[in-house]
């Protein structure tokens, strides 16, 4: 099948074209009206699904852009005030109506006669969404909102001073690749001792989202708010345990290999111990990569590589850039990260991210480039709900595009020996991102099943995961007090709760489709496309599926998956 970028804005049908949300008062009759909606056919009940799902995409497209401009821009308050103002006095009035239209679907005889493949996911969500809701929860999960926001607002005011200039510390990271090992450790030092100032704002900060997150748990039913988590974001396919098997599998045949990566990567620097501002640099005489001068140069060579692989995914990207949909260079007051925010209603997403000339943010670009793609091709779902996939199989978009890109990067590089050197970069990150998601998961785990924990609690059990996933090559003695709140710099933690294992499970996907890709490239991003097409019409493991993939992450796949890494990473 031939799919285009040229996307468009949903015509609405439903509300008017020129309607916009400025208070509950002129968005609240809406809700009433499909409430009260008498559905005798399944036609009536067709239509009241179309204009449900209009609805959806239109207040989740007023969200998602009162929280782009605000991540754009930390520091106007107006922004702040408009994204609160929404969680605060919007959103919440909008659940108790979901509640009800939810229970008015399921109790509705006709959906017996829906498409029970393609409605199967969407009304299991609903299920689970009724199952969760709790009038109690309403004024808590508000109050979550805004808190999760004040960690960018925090990270986003973070810089340092070198060579008489302030940089964001996303900016500053590109010291770390400078040859001179001087400079690296003083930087490295330098954005360590910044993070310190804010450690007890953070603490705080986390502190009072773990104890909220509980509360709403516990308020559902849950004894935890892993266990709560897990149900709300759909977890279907897999448990805990599974995780647990994750995290054991990493620590038995990943971190070895990492080690092996760092013992390496050591001695071509000609220095032992390794310390952490090594792990990017390049020996002396060898000038980092810059891959890129600024945001516009990105996203030319990002689009030239694109359409090597594929015009539609170029297509995407040009797109974008025509709406203004991109952010893309780092800069102070923005809020750090990056993203691929869908918008429900126009269809192209946003990508946003805080690039500073490194060979990392080309990563970062094809990743959210992979999104963008996904976003694109889901928008074709007749409903809102069915444009809501799985976060495993979204990243499975994502991480795949990484390395279907890689034979596609010469944009970037005008020789040879530097595209070598940015796929070994690129292979290596595949394998040395396995220990952080394993320690980041694992922490989360402790965290929500000791939830009334102390700061020193936390800080303790932090250090016995890290020690865990330690890597031997590596010396990180003396940096203690850095490496007690390293979990901070993780926004995860903050603003998405149990987001991370995905990262993992996808990885694993990404890999398979990159190997498919070796072997038959127009077969596999045929898979790629079909599965991403689906949007969130399957379950996860039909989706994977779809894409030519197991749905596995034993310690047996992993196991072969990365020894095939290390493989190609041998031949480089």
């Amino acid at each position: 099948m031939n799919y285009s970028a040229d996307i468009k804005k949903i015509q609405r049908q439903f509300l008017p074209a020129d309607f916009k949300i400025t208070d509950w008062t002129s968005l609240e009759p809406w809700f009433v009206d499909l409430e009260q909606r008498t559905l005798n056919t399944v036609n009536d009940l067709e239509k009241w699904l179309a204009d449900m799902s209009e609805l959806e995409a239109i207040v989740s497209e007023d969200a998602c852009w009162r929280q782009v401009r605000m991540t754009c821009d930390t520091e106007n308050k107006e922004l702040e005030e408009a994204f609160n103002y929404f969680y605060l006095e919007i959103q919440p009035k909008i659940q108790p109506y979901a509640d009800k239209l939810n229970r008015k679907l399921m109790d509705c005889q006709l959906i017996a006669q829906l498409d029970q493949q393609k409605f199967f996911t969407y009304l299991r969500g609903v299920r689970k969404n009724i199952e969760l809701f709790r009038e109690e929860n309403i004024p808590l999960q508000a109050e979550m909102s805004v808190l999760q926001q004040q960690y960018g607002s925090i990270a986003g005011k973070m810089t340092i001073e070198q060579d008489g200039k302030e940089f964001t510390l996303q900016q500053a990271s590109k010291f770390l690749e400078n040859p001179d090992r001087n400079i690296r450790e003083q930087v490295y030092l330098k954005i360590n001792e910044r993070r310190l100032l804010d450690k007890a704002a953070l603490h705080d900060l986390f502190g009072k989202l773990v104890s909220l997150r509980h509360q709403i748990a516990v308020n559902a039913g849950f004894s935890n708010y892993r266990d709560y988590k897990f149900a709300e974001m759909g977890r279907f396919d897999y448990k805990p345990e599974d995780c647990f098997q994750f995290h054991q599998t990493v620590e038995e045949h990943v971190v070895p290999l990492v080690d092996k990566i760092y013992a390496k990567h050591a001695q071509k620097l000609g220095i032992s111990p390794l310390r952490p501002w090594d792990t990017e640099a390049e020996p002396a005489g060898v000038e980092p990569l810059r891959p890129f001068t600024n945001g516009k140069d990105l996203l030319d060579k990002t689009v030239a590589c694109f359409e090597s692989l594929d015009p539609f995914f170029a297509g995407c990207l040009q797109k974008m850039e025509e709406l203004g949909h991109l952010d893309l260079d780092s800069r102070k007051g923005k809020a750090p990260g990056g993203y691929n925010m869908p918008l429900m209603e126009s269809g192209a997403p946003f990508i946003f991210m805080n690039a500073a000339s490194q060979m990392s943010d080309v990563t970062t670009m094809v990743h959210e480039g992979g999104h963008a793609v996904h976003s694109f091709l889901a928008h074709e779902q007749e409903l809102s709900a069915f444009k809501e996939y799985p976060t495993e199989m979204a990243e499975v978009a994502s991480m795949a595009m990484e390395l279907f890109s890689m034979d596609h990067w010469e944009p970037f590089f005008d020789h040879e020996n530097d595209l070598k050197r940015a796929k070994r970069h690129q292979l290596e990150r595949v394998i040395t991102i396995f220990p952080w998601i394993a320690t980041i998961d694992a922490f989360q785990h402790w965290v929500y099943e000791n939830p009334t924990h102390t700061d020193e609690e936390r800080t303790a059990a932090w250090m016995r995961i890290i020690k865990r996933f330690s890597i031997a090559s590596l010396d990180t003695s003396g940096l203690e007090k850095y490496r007690e709140i390293s979990w901070q710099r993780q926004l995860h933690l903050f603003e998405v709760p149990f987001y991370y294992i995905e990262y993992g499970i996808a990885q694993l996907g990404a890999i398979g489709m990159w190997k498919q890709y070796r072997e038959n490239p127009a077969n596999a991003l045929k898979n790629y496309t079909d599965a991403l097409a689906l949007g969130g019409t399957r379950t996860l493991p039909e989706l994977y599926a779809a894409a030519g993939l197991p749905f596995d992450f034993s310690p047996a796949t992993i196991k072969s998956l990365m020894e095939m890494v290390e493989k190609e990473l041998d031949q480089l």
